[in-house]
């Protein structure tokens, strides 16, 4: 399932880096941790969709590589980023 708009609207207005900014890679994070959040929930709950499961793997992964991709260019903007979507971070 995908996100409503108002949410989704949100989320890029928190984490975009000026007007009009989609795309940025703080915002597919951001939206990312979103849907993984939500696909959680419902693989606990739904145990054997493996569909989903595999969904959410990709998802991880990119979410992963973009993350690497800020910490290569700006360290303290990945910092800032982990922190504020408590993702866990390497060291």
């Amino acid at each position: 399932m995908s996100m409503d708009k108002e949410l989704k609207k949100t989320v890029i207005d928190e984490f975009s880096r000026h007007q009009g900014d989609t795309g940025s890679p703080e915002v597919q994070i951001a939206l990312l941790s979103n849907r993984i959040s939500y696909l959680t929930d419902h693989l606990r709950t739904h145990k054997h969709d493996e569909s989903s499961r595999h969904g959410l793997l990709k998802m991880v992964g990119r979410r992963r590589r973009l993350l690497t991709y800020v910490r290569k260019k700006d360290y303290q903007r990945y910092l800032a980023l982990t922190d504020r979507l408590n993702i866990r971070r390497k060291s």
